[in-house]
């Protein structure tokens, strides 16, 4: 077994998401990758048991990535990273062979579950699937509409344009340093703002800020 590449645009979720399934013996190795070519380069060197693809990921994006990495297996088992308004891109990943989805911010006992799931119902090798799109049949993991519906949204938690700023600096695994000299603030100023959203967002450190923010469509 090849184990598990997380592939997924933004540093931060990248290394929660590798923490995460560090944990899982099911799918050791964990890999990670950044960028479509990243993938590649693992996939090719290695071909993985899991993958686990940002579904919106940066530059050719994730439908490009599961043409291209179909090219190289067959039998890698894709399961999109989602939030609540990716339908549209899940249908087409999905349409293309990817296996379900799952939120980013997914804990170790959902992520065990969903990979011994699919490792007990290996892909069967279906070429005609990336021209026909055939639908798959049945997806694993938790569906978008289990998201809870209470949860609030960007109007309610009120966030300024320099909070979102500084979230997407975090998603990008930027320093409050970095972020500063970005936005052209004092990095007690950034450490201000990221008090705040922590705040908001009922997050404990930037990578539940930044997953909280990407579940509930703050960021992208």
């Amino acid at each position: 077994m090849a184990g598990v590449v997380i592939c997924h645009g933004s540093t931060v979720v990248r290394e929660r998401l590798v923490l995460t399934a560090v944990g899982v013996p099911s799918l050791a190795p964990v890999r990670a990758a950044a960028s479509l070519d990243e993938l590649m380069s693992l996939a090719r060197r290695n071909p993985p048991t899991i993958v686990l693809l940002d579904a919106h990921l940066p530059g050719q994006g994730p439908v490009e990535a599961i043409r291209r990495l179909r090219g190289i297996t067959s039998t890698a088992s894709i399961v999109m990273l989602a939030v609540p308004g990716d339908e549209i891109a899940l249908d087409r990943a999905v349409a293309l062979g990817a296996r379900g989805y799952l939120a980013p911010d997914v804990g170790r006992a959902e992520l065990a579950a969903v990979a011994a799931h699919v490792l007990a119902s290996p892909v069967v090798a279906d070429p005609e699937r990336l021209a026909s799109h055939i639908d798959p049949g049945p997806v694993v993991g938790r569906p978008l509409v289990e998201v809870p519906v209470q949860q609030p949204a960007r109007e309610e938690l009120a966030l300024t344009k320099r909070e979102v700023e500084v979230l997407v600096g975090m998603s990008n695994g930027r320093s409050n340093s970095q972020i500063g000299a970005d936005l052209f603030l004092s990095e007690d100023t950034v450490k201000t703002h990221a008090r705040r959203l922590f705040r908001k967002l009922g997050a404990a450190d930037r990578a539940q800020a930044v997953a909280i923010a990407l579940r509930r469509g703050l960021i992208r």
